[in-house]
């Protein structure tokens, strides 16, 4: 499944992003836990992992009709946008709900940051795509 791209021109990568990720090796074939980086606002979380090689999973292709991208926001929730509806029933069905919880695939950067996503050791692309 292709990963849907958000729907407009983003602006300069200028917002500081931050991966945690609980099991590296399976998301990017590399140790390395920790990635900083910058992103554009209007791109959401996982756009901005896919474009870096962090193979977060993905099933629906980034269309909330998943719950497959669940990530946890550790810092920076007031720059990502509000969660719709249509995510709180989504992400209602991850494992290991907690209250920072959220679709990376809905999170929009509205804000300038920094921000900090967690991405838990059970979320694995087996697939591993390459994207498009």
């Amino acid at each position: 499944m292709h990963m849907r791209q958000s729907d407009h021109d983003h602006g300069p990568k200028t917002v500081k992003v931050t991966y945690l990720l609980e099991d590296p090796l399976s998301l990017t074939d590399s140790d390395k836990d920790e990635i900083e980086l910058l992103a554009a606002k209007g791109e959401h979380l996982l756009e901005v992992a896919l474009e870096h090689g962090i193979n977060i999973e993905h099933a629906c292709g980034g269309v909330c009709a998943c719950s497959t991208c669940h990530v946890y926001i550790e810092q920076g929730e007031d720059s990502l946008s509000e969660p719709t509806e249509a995510e709180e029933d989504r992400v209602e069905e991850a494992p290991g709900l907690q209250r920072n919880s959220r679709l990376s695939c809905q999170c929009d950067i509205v804000g300038d940051g920094p921000i900090v996503v967690r991405v838990p050791a059970w979320n694995r692309n087996a697939v591993k795509e390459v994207p498009h």
